[in-house]
């Protein structure tokens, strides 16, 4: 009998180890090494990331040189461009004016609208330059670089129309000149007969 409850309780012990799941043993286990070379690694991603941080900010105050940089340049090619118009302006008026207005084929009556229409051209053009060294020599209204070369830009624009208005309007009076020395020479031929 005494066999037989000892088999029965080994029996029962097996049937309850088999059946319960497993569960851990006491205490967790720590690596000392691992921690230590864990914390490590951290401390020194702490470090590039400190490292990219700065290395960010001085990029990010790089590109604001470059771009204020690139503002000035912008603003130098735009003023150039400006007194490269404005000269075009002055010898088209000084050279093709004179010539025009100097013409037997102009009227009388004509001088007058087209030295108007030549002048209004020509103001424009100074207002334009006396606008520009405002912009140039002053904070005008407080502009940053950008602006300033923003305003620089429209004003090329225009004065490059300019340019084409007043190369328009010579090349229009030079054609009159043209067809009344044409119609003149056609009225006044000699007939050969």
């Amino acid at each position: 009998m005494k066999k037989q409850i000892t088999t029965l309780m080994l029996m029962g012990f097996l049937v309850l180890t088999v059946h319960t799941p497993a569960m851990s043993q006491g205490m967790p286990v720590y690596d000392n090494t691992n921690f230590i070379s864990l914390a490590k690694s951290l401390i020194e991603s702490a470090k590039q990331t400190t490292q990219l941080l700065k290395t960010v900010e001085f990029l990010k105050t790089q590109k604001e040189n470059i771009e204020k940089v690139n503002n000035v340049v912008r603003q130098l090619k735009a003023v150039r461009e400006l007194t490269r118009n404005n000269q075009i302006l002055f010898e088209t008026v000084r050279d093709d004016l004179r010539n025009i207005l100097n013409s037997p084929y102009i009227k009388p009556e004509e001088i007058a609208r087209i030295s108007d229409s030549f002048n209004t051209i020509m103001e424009n053009s100074l207002e334009d330059l006396d606008f520009i060294d405002k912009i140039l020599t002053s904070d005008y209204f407080k502009m940053s670089d950008a602006e300033r070369a923003q305003v620089l830009r429209e004003r090329e624009l225009q004065s490059k129309e300019m340019v084409a208005e007043i190369t328009l309007k010579t090349k229009r009076y030079n054609d009159i000149i043209s067809f009344r020395e044409m119609q003149d020479k056609i009225n006044n031929r000699t007939i050969n007969y």
